[in-house]
Parts: C-alpha cells; sequence; structure tokens
C-alpha cells in the first residue's frame, strides 16, 4: 500500500495534468470568456462529476470570471441516483438544479432508444440554459467520445463527422463547449478514483448493447495492432486534406 503522503502527491499531480489538458482545450476552441454562465451537464457519471470539479477548481487562479450551475436531468430510471446527487452538490455547496421528465412514462417502451434518450435530455438542458441565462453548456465528453463518434457515423451513416468540441446553436444563443476533448477515458477514471467519486449507477436498458460499445471494442481492437491509433484519428480531425477526398 503507498503511503499517504504519496497519494497525495499522486493526486495532485493528476488533478494538475488533468487540469491543464483541460486548460489548453478551452484555449485553443475559445470556449470561456468573462462573465459566461456555463451550465453543467451532470449525470452523476465519474465523467461529468470530474468536469464539474475540474471547471470549479480552475476558477481560483484562470483570468477568466465565469460562473457555474449543475444541472442534472432526471429522466426517471432511478429517484435514489437523483437523491444521492443533490446531496454531492449541496456538500460540496454547488449552485445546482434538478429538472425532472415524465417523458419516460408517456413514451412506449419500444419507441426508446440512446438516440431518444440523448434528445430528450439535451433539449431539457437548453430549455434550462435559457431559463437560468445560461450562454454555455459544459459537456463531458472526452478525447474517446469523440474518436468513436468518428466512427459511428462514418459505419453507421456514411459520413465523415464527428463531436465538435465548441459548437454554436440557435445563432450562437447557446455555445456547447467540451472542456474535456483532450483528455482520454483512462484519465479520467484515474481522477475519479483518486477523487472518490460516488458515481450514480446507469439503469439504462440498453447499457452495454449499444452500437458504440461495439465500435469502442473495434478500436481495442486497432490499439492492438497501433498503440497511436487513438491518438493519430484525433489528430486526423483537424489535419484533413480535402483535395484527396471524393
Amino acid at each position: 500500500m503507498r503511503p499517504a503522503a504519496d497519494k497525495k502527491t499522486e493526486q495532485s499531480r493528476l488533478a494538475f495534468f488533468l487540469s491543464k489538458k483541460t486548460g489548453k482545450a478551452i484555449m485553443d476552441y475559445k470556449m470561456l470568456d468573462d462573465g459566461d454562465k456555463v451550465l453543467v451537464a451532470v449525470s452523476g457519471g465519474k465523467d461529468s462529476l470530474s468536469l464539474l470539479k475540474v471547471l470549479n477548481e480552475r476558477r481560483r487562479f484562470v483570468p477568466i470570471d465565469y460562473s457555474l450551475v449543475a444541472v442534472h436531468v432526471d429522466m426517471g430510471y432511478n429517484k435514489a441516483n437523483t437523491k444521492h446527487l443533490e446531496s454531492y452538490f449541496k456538500k460540496h455547496h454547488y449552485d445546482y438544479r434538478i429538472k425532472k421528465t415524465s417523458i419516460i412514462k408517456e413514451t412506449p417502451k419500444e419507441e426508446r432508444g440512446c438516440f431518444w434518450c440523448s434528445w430528450n435530455r439535451r433539449k431539457v438542458l437548453f430549455e434550462t440554459a435559457k431559463e437560468l441565462g445560461c450562454n454555455k453548456v459544459a459537456l463531458a465528453h472526452h478525447q474517446d467520445d469523440i474518436i468513436q463518434t468518428f466512427f459511428l457515423n462514418l459505419i453507421f451513416q456514411g459520413e465523415i463527422s464527428a463531436m465538435s468540441p465548441r459548437q454554436e446553436l440557435f445563432k450562437g444563443e447557446i455555445v456547447i463547449i467540451r472542456p474535456f476533448a483532450y483528455v482520454q477515458e483512462r484519465e479520467l477514471t484515474r481522477y475519479a478514483r483518486e477523487s472518490k467519486f460516488q458515481t450514480v449507477r446507469c439503469n439504462c436498458a440498453f447499457a452495454g448493447r449499444t452500437q458504440r460499445a461495439a465500435v469502442n471494442r473495434i478500436i481495442k481492437q486497432a490499439e492492438k495492432l497501433s498503440p497511436y491509433f487513438k491518438t493519430n484519428v484525433f489528430r486526423s480531425l483537424s489535419r484533413i486534406k480535402a483535395e484527396y477526398l471524393v
């Protein structure tokens, strides 16, 4: 077992490294400005809890003055998860909102799915951002999510596209930002473990059986051929040679 001092040093090093990567993405894509009110979408998983913590801690030393509101959309899967998150927000003195929706009760089971869930959750987030006067919506998608989305669109939609780290919607009224664009999932897993997050469980019936999960398995196989596979794919998204495309 590592001594407590060593564990604290490792945690500090990891937090610094993660914050540095986040800061670089924020600067490269001009995600934040003075006076921004940022809605942070918090599902309760390791990624969103990490994003909330990192963005909040960065407010202490960055030269940008912005505020945060944590928002959890309660889709009705598990009430215990919502109560746990509310306790967490209160404990750490976060400004927060719990937005409940009855959409799950109103929709037949056969009509539900990943896209349906994502679309309805995003709709509530945008409505809440407008209600609270938030001009930015921060989502916890990381580099692995961006790469997976690229392959999902390529394989199942027949198009070359991914998630943009910064995306303006409704003529700039709301801007989606993804500050973890340079962060890998394995780094967030370590950070969440070191931070001792008590993540809420996903009770979705499709968990682990989605197209995204299948694509992730393909990516893991490709990494056996090239350890730099994900890095190269991510770099390629900003190094497109249009003259060599059809």
